[in-house]
């Protein structure tokens, strides 16, 4: 085991197995759920999407009409090579005034869970909250504690009839008092593990290859819900403010509860990984020897003395983009990636990966907004080279130099900016700003006008 381990290891670096791809177990005999595609608001014809796929000069894709709500602008681009179709993926849907969506897929190990996620996802958001709706509807409504009952008959019921021997003091009978908004929170994220749950029914008669990242922003009732579930990230820019809104989760910043979940079903290691992390891979030469190590309660380090156990290849390992899981995946939330294995093993990669996505709020009524403050959804593509301040500082520069009044100024951002984190090919490769290295992952940016959303009509 130790030796397929070094081998996918080795292919990581090496950038062949870069997010896990050959690990995936694949179905040839089932047809695709879906084929291959690009966001359908992007009206592409077929000889247009081949030419896409370009990996040589890389075009930058835009919207050809402004058909996108609040004037969003749209900008793609595929990798260098990585993959040979653009594994990512975009979604935009309105569905009355006060209900919009924007979301953008990740895809790894293929484009099927990807397209697959892109025409379902809203519509188990949707599904979701038709539940909630008519509660969301009346913004004077406390949501009942149960469907049906009004909070009076609740609290009685939870109370006993007066006299009986049921009846408890009043401490013991409290309700906790519910925000509209969590039901809103609690929709998107139920609509989360049920399209992860629908791609594994699908599976198994359609060939949906791979997994993905999921970034939604769903606007509802004057407000902007972003979820996130993976790697992408989400930027407000706010009249000249940063406000992210988005955290990324990675193998390092989950790895505490990646290292709990080991620690409470060891099985899922197979008997060939430890949950343990230290600062490097433990040799022979060092068993009873004192070393640095952490597991799942620890944010510091501490000593500890080495034993056989300690020999095993770690839960997490590596560092920043090279970080992974059982040394496979470099991302810990998502969708699919079912099938997915460890390199040349049984052992599964899916119990660690969390389709729960975090879920954020953003009152757009509480600020008043300019035609310039803006709020930037992108795959991991761009802030793999871009940093939050240097984006926030590329689309505040360009839209400072356009008219307030033109429509286009949004998608005309979008492609500076993929532009910008692509870079332009030259002897030593894709190069941007300062001859740093460009992005040779897929990209994919909207960027949302918030003013629009002050101007929404109310709830009717």
């Amino acid at each position: 085991m130790i030796t397929r381990v070094r081998s996918a290891v080795s292919s990581i670096i090496g950038g062949i197995m870069a997010s896990g791809s050959s690990a995936h177990e694949t179905h040839p005999d089932l047809p695709p759920r879906f084929p291959y595609s690009r966001p359908d608001f992007l009206a592409l014809s077929p000889d247009e999407v081949e030419c896409s796929a370009d990996h040589i000069s890389r075009p930058i894709l835009i919207l050809k009409e402004m058909k996108l709500p609040w004037a969003t602008g749209y900008a793609e681009v595929i990798n260098a090579g990585k993959s040979a179709l653009n594994e990512d993926q975009a979604c935009c849907e309105v569905k009355e005034q006060n209900f919009h969506y924007w979301a953008l897929f990740d895809g790894h190990g293929g484009s099927g869970a990807a397209v697959f996620a892109a025409k379902f996802l809203h519509l188990h958001i949707e599904e979701q909250l038709q539940e909630v709706l008519e509660i969301l509807q009346n913004p004077s409504l406390q949501p009942p504690t149960c469907l049906g009952l009004s909070r009076a008959a609740s609290l009685r019921g939870a109370a006993g009839a007066p006299g009986s021997p049921n009846t408890m003091a009043p401490r013991f009978f409290m309700e906790k008092k519910i925000k509209q908004e969590s039901l809103v929170v609690g929709a998107i994220e139920n609509a989360f593990k049920e399209m992860d749950a629908h791609i594994a029914r699908e599976r198994m008669v359609y060939c949906i290859s791979g997994g993905c990242t999921a970034l939604a922003v769903v606007y509802l009732l004057g407000k902007l819900y972003v979820a996130n579930a993976g790697d992408s990230r989400a930027l407000i820019i706010r009249g000249g403010e940063v406000i992210p809104v988005s955290s990324s989760f990675t193998p390092e910043s989950e790895r505490q509860r990646l290292q709990f979940l080991a620690h409470l079903q060891p099985s899922l290691l197979g008997n060939e990984f430890t949950h343990l992390e230290f600062p490097r891979r433990v040799t022979k030469k060092e068993l009873g020897k004192r070393m640095l190590y952490r597991d799942f309660t620890m944010n510091g380090w501490a000593y500890k003395t080495v034993q056989e156990e300690d020999l095993k290849f770690p839960l997490v390992y590596g560092e920043g983009k090279k970080a992974r899981v059982l040394a496979t995946i470099g991302i810990t939330r998502g969708l699919g990636d079912h099938d997915l294995k460890v390199h040349d093993s049984d052992i599964a990669i899916k119990p660690f990966l969390s389709c729960s996505p975090e879920v954020k709020i953003y009152n757009l009524s509480q600020y008043e907004h300019g035609a310039d403050d803006v709020m930037i959804l992108a795959t991991d593509g761009l802030w793999d080279v871009l940093s939050n301040q240097e984006v926030a500082e590329a689309v505040s520069g360009f839209l400072g130099n356009c008219d307030p009044d033109d429509q286009h100024r949004y998608t005309m951002a979008a492609q500076d900016l993929v532009m910008k984190a692509r870079g332009v090919l030259r002897d030593r490769g894709w190069r941007i700003a300062g001859d740093r290295l460009g992005s040779g992952d897929d990209i994919s940016v909207f960027i949302i006008p918030l003013m629009h959303g002050d101007k929404q009509p109310p709830p009717s």
